[in-house]
């Protein structure tokens, strides 16, 4: 056998380096940091928080930077508005439900390392109940009698009274567990339990966090490793960074009327979910003429959902019928108690003894959803002989001022935001000026009992009550507006609880 050797030229050798050296380059190329899948995220919002500690003022925007990014709760709410542990990886409830008994995670530090065990836990509830507490939620721990740390591993809560929504409340932005060595200084420099550590804040610009290495929970660790907030409150200019790719994602998109305009773009997607945010008409329910039952039922016949959601949102919303969103535990749809009905409405209003109409104020905050409703409103109200004149109001100082504290309204509008809050129209004092002994007896009703197939159907009597009396008119829910890139993969689509969770957010490359 003759073995035949094959030397190439010089330059077919360099022909085969260069091609070689494409090829690995081809390679290598597509395995570079800088095409690999993307660990930055940049996200936009239209109000900048005041703070950065939730636990001590009430605005959302407050939980939508720091809430299960930089602080974790007892429990936490889920997507799909449920209930799951978290720095407590269990609980009993005495038979009684006066004693709520919760097992803590263990090996859990804060941020600046200090541990977190029942007597951190302790202490982040007694800072929520205290005399002193300027907690926006201070009513969720108002039933906590006294608090016992057997061991580390180990949080007593003793109850005044039973209370079935508690452990929910314990979930919520307001309720999350602090470091008692840093509490104070939360507000600038938040330090928590969560995936990501707060790493700074340019006012009037942007809040930075940065992925936290030693999260104690493996399997809900961040796999972005910084995330930066930036605030834009123009709707022209939220699209235009969208648009240019200044912006990865804006989860609630501010302009209903420009999302049709990503229309066709190859790089972002819209979605369309749901909020916690009522659109509603309150009423100075202890004011003639809205005293009488029957001008309340007559205004919101006269009101056709549709065209409001049509004329302020650009079509973009669902209607209720009363205070309660689709979000929420034991839903019911109530628009069909009192529809849209003209004539029944001004049969109504002859009734009350008002056959000719009235003459009244709406204090309208001058938020973009309350004008444009206010402007519907009004042209539905004059085809039963209403006229409604709209107050521009300003929000949230002289708003404030004159809806919640001095009562000097005849009617406003405004989206309430918190979740489950059906529980307003029994409190004591309350805009609505609204008194019904029944109601108030349901919602004490369904702290009585923490099974949640009970509180639904207490919720559907309170539902039906409120669609009944109308103490206030129920409009729309606000939809949540997304648009962000097409290859980010886990924001929420739906808001059970105002909040921007970026633990499962990655990119998809």
């Amino acid at each position: 056998m003759i073995k035949l050797s094959f030397a190439p030229s010089a330059r077919f050798a360099r022909r085969l380096s260069l091609g070689a050296a494409l090829s690995a380059g081809l390679v290598m190329t597509a395995m570079t940091p800088a095409e690999a899948a993307k660990t930055t995220l940049n996200l936009g919002m239209s109000v900048e928080p005041t703070g950065l500690d939730p636990t001590i003022a009430a605005p959302v925007a407050i939980g939508q930077v720091t809430w299960q990014n930089v602080f974790e709760g007892l429990v936490t709410i889920d997507h799909a508005g449920k209930i799951q542990p978290q720095l407590a990886k269990s609980w009993e409830i005495s038979p009684d439900g006066l004693t709520y008994t919760f097992k803590l995670q263990t090996g859990v530090k804060f941020h600046d390392g200090e541990a977190f065990d029942a007597t951190a836990a302790k202490f982040s509830l007694d800072r929520a109940r205290g005399a002193d507490s300027v907690n926006p939620q201070k009513r969720f721990f108002a039933s906590i009698a006294s608090i016992d740390t057997p061991d580390a591993e180990t949080l007593v809560l003793h109850l005044s009274a039973p209370t079935g929504s508690l452990v929910y409340w314990l979930g919520w932005p307001a309720s999350v567990m602090v470091a008692p060595k840093t509490a104070a200084d939360d507000k600038t420099t938040p330090v928590g339990t969560g995936p990501f550590k707060f790493a700074s804040w340019a006012k009037g610009d942007k809040v930075e966090l940065a992925r936290n290495a030693d999260y104690w929970n493996k399997d809900a660790a961040a796999k972005l490793d910084k995330v930066t907030f930036r605030f834009i409150a123009d709707p022209q200019a939220q699209a235009a960074a969208l648009k240019s790719g200044d912006l990865d994602a804006f989860p609630e998109f501010a302009a209903p009327e420009l999302m049709s305009s990503f229309d066709g773009d190859a790089r972002l997607v819209t979605r369309i979910g749901n909020t916690e945010l009522k659109v509603v008409a309150g009423m100075n329910n202890a004011k003639k003429p809205f005293d009488d039952k029957r001008v309340r039922q007559a205004l919101m016949m006269a009101i056709d959902r549709k065209t409001v959601i049509d004329g302020a949102w650009s079509g973009l919303g669902t209607p209720i019928g009363s205070h309660y969103t689709p979000n929420d535990p034991g839903y019911q749809d109530m628009t069909g108690v009192l529809p849209y009905d003209v004539e029944k409405a001004k049969a109504l209003l002859a009734e009350a003894g008002y056959p000719n109409g009235f003459t009244f104020t709406i204090k309208s905050p001058q938020m973009a959803y309350a004008p444009r409703s206010a402007q519907v409103m009004q042209a539905m109200f004059a085809e039963i002989g209403v006229t409604m004149n709209i107050e521009p109001t300003e929000f949230p100082a002289k708003w404030v001022q004159d809806i919640m504290k001095d009562r000097n309204f005849d009617m406003t509008i405004v989206a309430h935001a918190e979740p489950l809050d059906i529980d307003i129209y029994a409190r004591d004092p309350y805009y609505f000026n609204y008194k019904n002994p029944a109601f108030n007896a349901l919602m004490k009703k369904v702290q009585e009992t923490a099974d949640p197939a009970a509180q639904n159907a207490i919720y559907g009597e309170a539902q039906k009550i409120l669609a009944e009396d109308v103490p206030a008119l129920y409009l729309f829910v606000m939809p949540k507006l997304g648009v962000w890139d097409k290859k980010l993969k886990g924001l929420w689509e739906n808001e059970p609880i105002p909040s921007n969770v970026l633990s499962g957010v990655s990119w998809d490359e």
